[in-house]
């Protein structure tokens, strides 16, 4: 109960913050210079046209009353249509968010599968040769960009070995396929990143008072290291890990562009350079959503991982 709780006021906070973004992005793209409606039907199109579409859209009326109305449809799980695709925003975003929440979170796995070995490995073997090979096997993923490392993914393994497809979603099995180049390119730098968290983490706790003492009762190493230390060596990993999924989310334009995912990344920059007011607004309204809800996770996960966290909690 009070862990629910806490995960209850955590979500009223957010919901400013939610309203602070959709509002921000709402006056940021109505203040973009061109005209939607113009660049929609061409530059033939007649005054009367365009005058009638922008009523039937409702870009005549002042930007306080297009404001009030996107808030109450926002209310109303109604995020508008969209001016380009002719179709309502809701539809759009379902359609599209799985294929950028499963590169998302095969990303994330990515890097916390190569991270975690990799920094409790660095941190157990402190100043040797295999602690310096992984400090300069992470700082190269920190220094490579997303957009230079899928092209080389892509020309490696799909141009040259022909092992995985090069681009597009595929259907069923077929899309775990073309999922693996996107979710290595965005999951690399992250895993670059938590391998120094769980490094710099695990040295910490490894000089902790009840290490020693587990030590002195004959415990195994390995016990010590993955059951103790490990453990509560999570928690700050967790707060890295709840912060940089949002920059995976920012991170999938960019890779689902490089490899023609039809996610929600690529339909935002889309949405953008057609000035799609309604399609843009939700787009940013979904990421902003998905954050909160992974933070949300991350507060529960910090009380799974640490128990003075839960028992602080309780009290």
């Amino acid at each position: 109960m009070p862990g629910l709780m806490r995960a209850g006021r955590r979500l009223l906070y957010t919901l400013p913050v939610l309203w602070l973004v959709v509002s921000v992005v709402f006056l940021l793209i109505h203040l973009v210079p061109g005209d939607p409606i113009v660049q929609m039907l061409g530059e033939g199109a007649t005054a009367a046209d365009i005058s009638g579409l922008r009523h039937a859209y409702g870009f005549d009326a002042p930007l306080s009353l297009q404001y009030t109305r996107y808030l109450a449809g926002v209310a109303h799980a109604d995020l508008g249509q969209s001016l380009r695709l002719r179709d309502s925003v809701l539809h759009l975003i379902a359609q599209r968010y799985p294929y950028t929440l499963a590169l998302s979170v095969a990303a994330l796995a990515i890097g916390l599968l190569l991270a975690v070995p990799a920094g409790v490995w660095s941190a157990t073997h402190r100043d040797r040769w295999q602690d310096r090979t992984t400090g300069v096997v992470s700082l190269v993923g920190l220094s490579f960009p997303n957009f230079a490392l899928g092209p080389i993914l892509i020309l490696v393994f799909s141009i040259r070995l022909g092992l995985l497809p090069v681009s597009g979603s595929g259907t069923g099995l077929a899309f775990l396929t073309h999922l693996i180049l996107p979710a290595v390119t965005l999951g690399s730098g992250l895993a670059a990143l938590l391998t120094r968290m769980v490094r710099t983490a695990m040295l910490e706790e490894l000089n902790q008072d009840y290490i020693r003492t587990a030590r002195a009762k004959g415990l195994s190493e390995r016990t010590i290291v993955y059951r103790h230390a490990l453990r509560n060596a999570m928690v700050p990993v967790l707060t890295v890990v709840g912060l940089q999924f949002g920059s995976l989310l920012a991170g999938a334009i960019v890779t689902e562009t490089i490899f023609s995912l039809p996610g929600i990344g690529r339909l935002t920059l889309s949405a953008i350079s057609n000035r799609d007011y309604a399609l843009v607004q939700g787009c940013i309204l979904a990421i902003g959503l998905t954050y909160v809800a992974v933070n949300l996770l991350t507060d529960i996960a910090y009380t799974v991982a640490n128990p003075r966290i839960r028992a602080s909690s309780e009290n």
